[in-house]
């Protein structure tokens, strides 16, 4: 793949628990599930996602999903760049086996790690990764907001690179990227609610990427940049493309009850392509998973693969032309509709006609006012029938007051 020289930086963006089907399984001519019910933004619940629940998936993945309204940015972006409909997860679990992935091409863990676990499970692992191989090279490499997975790996705590996500909008802003930027964010990420009472996270998160990749074109890096935006894992929802089962947790690994069961892949999810070389308005169909945006970097950079893993993985090199007149930037990205209810089922009936609005009745009339009574005709001085008239008083002061 002719990137180098033509790409100077890479941005992996990673988002948060959905699969393909439940963002993208509406998006025309890609390979979706599109008659899921709607899905709520935030969701009710959680769903379970580690890899007891991935096992356990045909029963209890929950089969919904977002539309075009819901997350109008992430459909703009796939029709003017690469949307790929055939990428997949690592790992058939949550979320730090497959962020470890992301970073190093390996992973010696199923789910995430706990207190409980045996010592050999316990982080930081030593583990060779795409950061010290960048180094290596005299390239340079940042995280920001991704301190909760790069402290699982030792040869990378502590060595001043991991920032706070507010920090990349305010670097990409001043044109400030290095080689290879990981973008994780902290409050935004997309991932459903652990408690009720939370408000949106969908539109919100969507946003957020937004505002993170203008601030690339803000900073006039858009001309050399690659930005790739995925999601860590499949968080308990349905997709319906099963993947490839190439590997499997040892059968004297930790739990025992995961021993030889399918450890890679796991289930798919989406990846946008943004680079002025993104192949426009394309739907990828090659296999991808998250070890290919790494052999990107590798291949891209000159670099040599991290392990077997990486050697054998695919580059990401169908999404991109690198003869074709640069892209532009994105073109200015919709807003989110109002947050989405959970809406009907795959095959709803006919909506029953509403019956006609009855007519309101007649509104009261106002009483009329009361008409002043006519003044009775003067009379001669001597006709007094009703009240009695007197005649105006002769010059008496004192008894004239006393009247009034």
């Amino acid at each position: 793949m002719p990137a180098q020289g033509l790409i100077s930086h890479v941005v992996i963006i990673v988002k948060e628990n959905h699969t393909f089907d439940n963002y993208f399984g509406t998006f025309p001519g890609a390979n979706g599930d599109s008659k899921l019910a709607r899905a709520a933004d935030p969701p009710p619940f959680d769903p379970p996602h580690n890899h007891k629940a991935w096992l356990d998936r045909v029963a209890g993945a929950v089969h919904q999903q977002y539309t075009e309204a819901d997350i109008p940015a992430y459909f703009a972006y796939a029709r003017q760049f690469t949307l790929c409909d055939n990428y997949f997860t690592e790992v058939a679990s949550q979320s730090i086996p497959n962020h470890l992935m992301l970073v190093a091409a390996d992973s010696p863990l199923m789910d995430n790690p706990h207190q409980g676990d045996p010592p050999q499970l316990r982080p930081p692992f030593n583990l060779t990764s795409l950061p010290a191989s960048l180094e290596k090279a005299g390239l340079n490499w940042r995280s920001y907001g991704g301190d909760f997975v790069f402290k699982n790996i030792s040869g990378l705590i502590g060595r001043g690179k991991n920032h706070g996500s507010q920090q990349f909008s305010v670097d990409a802003a001043k044109g400030d990227l290095p080689a290879v930027s990981w973008l994780y964010s902290e409050g935004l990420s997309e991932h459903p609610p652990h408690g009720g009472g939370a408000g949106p996270v969908v539109g919100p998160g969507m946003q957020w990427t937004v505002d993170q990749v203008n601030a690339v074109v803000k900073g006039g890096l858009w001309p050399k940049t690659v930005i790739f935006i995925t999601w860590d894992d499949w968080g308990g929802w349905y997709d319906h493309v099963e993947p490839k089962n190439v590997e499997q947790w040892p059968a004297n690994g930790w739990p025992a009850s995961y021993q030889n069961t399918q450890f890679s892949y796991g289930s798919r999810v989406g990846c946008l392509v943004l680079s002025p070389y993104a192949k426009r308005g394309y739907i990828s169909k090659a296999f991808h998973s998250h070890v290919s945006l790494v052999k990107f970097c590798e291949t891209t950079f000159g670099l040599p693969s991290l392990n077997a893993r990486g050697a054998k993985a695919d580059d990401m090199s169908d999404c991109f032309d690198f003869k074709q007149q640069p892209a532009p930037p994105p073109k200015d990205a919709p807003q989110p509709g109002p947050a989405p209810q959970p809406g009907p089922g795959p095959a709803p009936g006919p909506k029953p006609k509403p019956g006609p609005k009855p007519k309101p009745g007649p509104k009261p009339k106002p009483r009329p006012k009361p008409k002043p009574k006519p003044k009775p005709p003067k009379k001669s001085r001597g006709a007094s029938p009703g009240k009695k008239r007197r005649s105006p008083p002769k010059k008496q002061h004192s008894k004239s007051k006393a009247k009034r």
